[in-house]
């Protein structure tokens, strides 16, 4: 068979594979996690790792509780920053912006909070949650094959899956979010995922913005830990101390 031949008899031969829909794909990545039951075996997580960003190093942490709680802390010279959502309330404590006491948080932050808490992520159970699922077929990520879906949530944010076309896990994700009409464009690299309660995880990701993409902090994860005993008060907003009582006049 000649070379040409090769060639044609290949591209017909891919031509009759059957496409991949989006819920076959949604499901190779899950599978490729674990499997949605042992994703769901899972109720809490404790993730502790650092965040460098050029000479710039902070301490992270992050709480979380299935469905939707979630404590992320951000830890620098010995002050720490915390952001929480208990499932219906987005709070912090700010002490870089001079704020030791809880407060509640503006729309545009509570917005990514919210989004971030949805402990088993927008693919597990999707269409219940309201989010829909295309296929956006192949794409390249540094010049390497992969998948592509496009994930549209409820609230009209986006976030594009790039998968790996041998392990199906993401490599990339890239996310969407429209806010007061202006497009916020975010992207993570992940990778060196290792398996933690069943699952694997990723150990290693960098974030980055579209308008910035040379301004990447790099995280990296020491420690993931599962289903560990976590009390639903460490996710709610601290009540404010009193205000001290003025001297009575006489």
């Amino acid at each position: 068979m000649s070379n040409y031949a090769s060639i044609l008899f290949g591209i017909v031969c891919a031509s009759l594979l059957p496409a991949q829909t989006a819920d076959e794909l949604v499901a190779k990545n899950l599978q490729a996690k674990g499997g949605v039951s042992e994703i769901k075996s899972i109720k809490t997580l404790r993730i502790s790792g650092k965040m460098q960003a050029g000479s710039f190093t902070a301490e992270i942490g992050r709480v979380a509780m299935a469905p939707d709680l979630l404590r992320t802390i951000f830890t620098v010279q010995g002050m720490t920053q915390i952001q929480a959502y208990d499932g219906s309330t987005g709070w912090q404590i700010s002490p870089f912006e001079g704020r030791k006491d809880a407060e509640l948080l503006g729309e545009d932050t509570l917005r990514g909070l919210v989004e971030d808490a949805d402990f088993y992520g927008p693919l597990v159970d999707y269409k219940a949650k309201g989010n829909t699922v295309e296929n956006l077929g192949h794409d390249t990520v540094d010049g390497d094959d992969v998948y592509r879906l496009k994930v549209t949530l409820k609230n009209g944010d986006i976030i594009y899956y790039y998968l790996d076309p041998d392990t199906f896990l993401e490599i990339r994700t890239e996310k969407l979010q429209f806010i007061r009409g202006s497009v916020q464009e975010t992207f993570s690299n992940l990778g060196s995922y290792k398996r933690v309660g069943g699952i694997y995880f990723p150990f290693s990701i960098e974030r980055g913005t579209k308008q910035n993409p040379g301004d990447i902090s790099k995280i990296t994860i020491d420690k993931i830990e599962a289903n560990n005993p976590t009390p639903a008060s460490e996710f709610k907003m601290p009540a404010s101390p009193p205000e001290p009582s003025g001297r009575k006049e006489l």
